[in-house]
């Protein structure tokens, strides 16, 4: 379902590959989150990288549900330059991780509620303890942590019930890259609350798992402490998918071609 909520346009933005992207700060990115909140938007955030533009290539239909995110940001280092070489040269990164510590800064101070949805228990309580601790007076309305599979019908219908019961209009989404976006465009309209996807935030914040120093992280080099961390796991993510971005980006900066589509995609009216 649409919430008649799309993209941002009043923010510059580029298309890089299929997606567009834009070219935001934190401070922007939490104020537009903010001010959706509480006129009772129903809308989502995807902060984007390598992996997810490569998703949105492969997939018409992941594709789509990109596309109608009311903002897109550059969570990776690699969109950061791609934004600078195509005529943003003050971009910057808007990491997912931490555009959620803004924003809960943000809904502190207005006194937003907040809720979760991700992690796993263990990570989900740490979590929140890390942002009571932060972020004193911060309102926590819901937290769920919803098993590692595919949901019933009925188990779905009653976790997005009490995310609504709670109240909260924010919703951090942290259940991984593509399958939050597709669940926070499920919800869209059903949910109304500015849904926000994060990634592994839960886990990088609680330290169940280790973040990527940051010296590696401003080199765009954090998808290789991530391998080494989870090699099994993540060498299909970064060993096929990073080539062949490289090879497309460097194609549409050397061409000017943006966002060629190999099939017919169907547009809003």
């Amino acid at each position: 379902m649409k919430s008649g909520f799309y993209k941002t346009t009043d923010i510059p933005m580029q298309k890089i590959l299929r997606s567009d992207v834009h070219a935001t700060s934190y401070e922007e990115a939490a104020q537009r989150v903010i001010a959706w909140s509480r006129s009772r938007q129903s809308c989502y955030v995807c902060a984007a990288n390598v992996h997810m533009l490569m998703e949105a290539w492969d997939s018409p239909t992941f594709s789509e549900v990109v596309d109608d995110a009311v903002l897109v940001t550059p969570d990776g280092m690699p969109l950061v330059w791609g934004l600078r070489l195509l005529g943003f040269p003050e971009a910057s990164r808007v990491y997912g991780p931490t555009l959620a510590l803004h924003v809960c800064k943000a809904a502190t101070d207005h006194q937003i509620p907040v809720g979760l949805y991700g992690g796993t228990e263990e990570s989900l309580q740490t979590f929140i303890k890390f942002l009571r601790a932060s972020f004193p007076g911060i309102q926590i309305k819901c937290a769920i942590s919803p098993p590692f599979r595919s949901l019933s019908p009925e188990e779905d219908h009653a976790y997005t019930q009490q995310i609504i019961d709670s109240g909260v209009q924010i919703l951090l989404v942290g259940i991984g890259c593509p399958k939050q976006e597709f669940w926070m465009a499920a919800h869209q309209s059903r949910i109304p609350a500015v849904m926000l996807g994060i990634g592994a935030a839960f886990d990088f914040h609680s330290g169940k798992v280790k973040q990527a120093p940051e010296c590696l992280q401003k080199l765009g080099m954090e998808w290789a402490f991530r391998f080494a961390m989870e090699p099994r796991r993540l060498w299909k993510r970064y060993i096929y998918n990073n080539p062949r971005f490289i090879i497309l980006f460097l194609f549409q900066w050397m061409t000017g071609w943006f966002g060629w589509q190999p099939y017919q995609k169907q547009r809003r009216p």
